[in-house]
């Protein structure tokens, strides 16, 4: 499905490719695949007009006219992040809401956060497109491919704790994997299996899309991708794929021993203090909630894709979480500790495993273990039908980037997530830019 997880680049719409994950595993120099990840460079160009942010959390001047003139700070030499001051806030509502106009956008919550040059925080549009509700940074949201992160750091903790090695054959764990006497828990970690993506499957794409209240199992997910070859031999070539995740969410339960959702709240969530996070187990939503919209449907048109059962996604998609929480996650996650102080993944682990970022093909942009870094961005982006997320952090200036939006429906060829995270950085890190281009379509 186009909007499946999400990483770079976008496993087109279900409309344009017909079976629609936006996770789909595409050669190296395409893309990371998963739909949160699409890559779309955006011009940050500043729009005429403001329109009134629907919560403002900061101190800032009411939204009016753009000046004629506005008077840009450029950061200070050795500096890697422009202070947000008041000019700098309304470049960042004129780029947003430029960005929600030209993508129609329904709604979207951005938090920008330094510990030196200020913060952002702002919600524009509306979370029900038939109510007129307004989007809010307390809502809960559909993360997609962000649900790796979270999976890739429980089997990294088992790998800390010396009941599994990254160079383990996925074999040892479970049966009937293609390739599976050479695929490491490594490569399938870092995207570099080559094993078929589950999502690109034309009859997963029809089950789920006739059928959004289906609960799938995970092996159920394997056998869509198993009766496909292989695309390359382990370690060959970079291909952005959800099955990789289905198989490290098993392993984790069966080293762990017990269901991926309790392992990772027991050792991730909790520890973390992210109370406003779940990995569900069904289709419930916890409230309140934005609703969302896609057009990775059987008819291809938009529709209300809210309540869809996330099983299909599970350890590759199903999380949900908010604006705060993603907020502690972003530096959690790029730094392997918690927000106590204490290891979450050892500092070794972290450093010469985790963030070690081959090339993807992509210009600046490098993919390691459940984690990419985009122009010095580290962490990850989500989506799946009717939602997209984009959490990253920026250690040179201890940054942090939190969007969240209520649609995953395409701007031409363009995600809306990597549209609005272009056209922040552009304005707030223009050495940085989260700048993924878009891949071409996979034939």
């Amino acid at each position: 499905m186009g909007a499946l997880l999400g990483w770079w680049g976008t496993a087109r719409k279900v409309r344009e490719h017909g079976h629609g994950d936006t996770l789909m595993c595409w050669e190296q120099p395409m893309a990371f695949t998963s739909r949160g990840l699409r890559r779309g460079a955006v011009a940050a160009g500043a729009a005429a007009v403001l329109l009134v942010p629907v919560t403002v959390a900061t101190a800032a001047p009411s939204a009016g006219a753009v000046p004629a003139a506005v008077t840009q700070t450029e950061p200070a030499p050795g500096d890697d992040f422009r202070e947000i001051t008041p000019q700098v806030r309304q470049r960042l509502d004129a780029a947003i809401q430029r960005v929600m106009r030209e993508a129609n956008v329904p709604g979207v919550t951005v938090g920008l956060w330094t510990p030196d040059k200020g913060q952002y925080e702002r919600s524009f549009g509306v979370a029900d497109k038939s109510t007129g509700r307004r989007m809010s940074p307390d809502l809960f949201l559909r993360i997609g491919s962000e649900t790796k992160t979270f999976t890739v750091t429980a089997m990294l903790q088992l790998v800390d704790q010396g009941k599994i090695s990254l160079d383990d054959p996925i074999s040892e764990y479970v049966d009937g994997v293609p390739n599976g006497d050479e695929i490491s828990l490594r490569e399938l970690a870092g995207m570099r299996s080559g094993l078929f993506n589950y999502s690109e499957d034309p009859d997963f794409f029809k089950a789920l899309t006739s059928d959004p209240d289906h609960v799938f199992t995970p092996q159920q997910l394997l056998d869509y991708a198993f009766k496909h070859p292989p695309m390359s031999g382990p370690g060959e070539k970079f291909f952005y794929c959800n099955t990789n995740l289905i198989l490290l969410g098993l392993v984790i339960e069966k080293v762990g021993g017990q269901p991926l959702h309790e392992f990772i709240q027991e050792n991730v969530l909790d520890p973390a203090g992210m109370t406003d996070t779940v990995f569900p187990t069904n289709a419930d939503f916890p409230t309140p909630h934005a609703q969302g919209y896609t057009n990775q449907t059987a008819s291809g048109k938009i529709e209300n894709s809210t309540d869809w059962n996330p099983s299909w996604a599970w350890a590759a998609g199903a999380v949900i979480s908010n604006r705060d929480d993603l907020r502690v996650w972003a530096r959690t996650v790029a730094t392997g500790t918690f927000p106590d102080g204490a290891t979450m993944v050892e500092p070794a682990t972290q450093k010469q495993q985790r963030l070690t970022t081959p090339p993807t093909g992509v210009q600046g942009a490098g993919y390691g273990l459940g984690i990419f870094d985009v122009q010095g961005w580290i962490g990850h982006n989500g989506s799946l039908p009717g939602y997209e997320s984009l959490t990253i952090y920026l250690p040179s200036a201890e940054a942090t980037l939190v969007v969240l939006l209520n649609t995953d429906v395409l701007d031409g060829e363009m995600e809306p997530s990597t549209l609005f995270g272009d056209a922040i950085t552009r304005i707030v890190s223009p050495d940085h830019v989260y700048n993924l281009p878009v891949p071409p379509m996979p034939k």
